[in-house]
């Protein structure tokens, strides 16, 4: 059958979003409350989940403890080294003497400093025990429960960021040399009447090792809200073929690694290979834009187990 085509390969995938962060405690602890569930809209900075602070507010307290001591001790080392730089101008105070308040300062302002940072870091712990996100969005899973002990970096929840949107499908080999080049839309299992205009951002390179296929995203343009993540998108691939095409099942193209063929029976009975060019591949066809003649026969069944040169008797379809 001769047409005019722009065909499509349908491809079923979830909707995802291009940003998706796993969000996780910067510290371990025991989790005290779970502030967001599955569907949450969040914003930047608001809290996700908490752990037990008492541990946290210790090691503040502690800290803060001994910048006092070390405060202290710096202060007094600092007294003595002064005292001991005016005594030495005046060659009353013996140069070994001068040297230990020296070094005592100095370990003493060494301490003040690093005591100063521990504080830092024991206050900033104590800010971790809070989960904040990161940016706007969705929550689309959360991991944890109340009571839980978690480590750090630990996957609490996830985020799905807002902005672009995306569809993730698993593509088969066969296409991985006409994707980058076809043209690409989405449509969604909820809304079928309509369609968005896709662009493929991501191939992987290698494929899954059970179903050895190859996770392909593409960016939905101009996505908006009824769009949501999770939801079940089809995606179509396809190339406009120019001018008439031969609409023929996929069953009767072979390749055998010269390209696309397919058996032509003429008038005697007799098969022949045909090197065709295909246009582009549809669930169930293949667009023929150049090798056959419209009027030819053509084998749609059992293509692999002929041979050119064979002699067939041609059967009528079933009505």
């Amino acid at each position: 059958v001769f047409e005019n085509g722009a065909a499509a390969r349908e491809f079923v995938g979830v909707v995802h979003a291009r940003h998706e962060t796993d969000l996780g405690f910067r510290v371990s602890g025991k989790v005290v409350e779970r502030v967001v569930n599955v569907g949450d809209r969040v914003r930047a900075g608001d809290v996700i989940a908490r752990l037990d602070p008492k541990d946290l507010r210790l090691q503040v307290e502690s800290a803060e403890s001994e910048l006092a001591a070390a405060t202290s001790n710096r202060a007094q080392a600092a007294a003595d080294y002064e005292r001991y730089t005016t005594l030495k101008e005046r060659g009353y105070a013996a140069i070994a003497e001068f040297d230990r308040k020296k070094a005592a300062n100095d370990e003493a302002e060494g301490r003040l400093g690093r005591a100063r940072r521990s504080l830092d870091l024991a206050r900033n712990q104590l800010d971790y025990a809070e989960l904040k996100a990161d940016a706007e969005g969705v929550i689309t899973s959360t991991r944890v429960e109340p009571g839980q002990v978690v480590a750090i970096g630990q996957a609490v929840a996830q985020l799905a960021h807002d902005g672009e949107k995306e569809a993730l499908v698993a593509l088969p080999e066969t296409w991985l040399g006409e994707v980058r080049h076809a043209k690409a839309s989405v449509r969604l299992w909820s809304d079928d009447g309509r369609s968005f205009q896709a662009k493929l951002r991501e191939l992987s390179p290698q494929a899954d090792a059970a179903t050895r296929t190859y996770a392909a995203r593409f960016t939905i343009l101009d996505a908006d809200d009824s769009v949501a993540f999770g939801m079940t998108a089809t995606v179509a691939l396809g190339r406009s073929a120019e001018g008439k095409v031969a609409k023929l099942p996929l069953s009767s193209v072979l390749n055998r690694g010269n390209g696309p063929a397919v058996y032509v029976v003429d008038e005697a009975g007799a098969l022949s290979m045909r090197p065709v060019t295909v246009a582009a591949f549809t669930a169930d066809s293949a667009l023929v834009s150049a090798g056959v003649s419209n009027g030819e026969k053509i084998v749609t069944l059992g293509v692999q187990k002929l041979e050119a040169g064979l002699k067939v008797r041609t059967v009528e379809a079933p009505q």
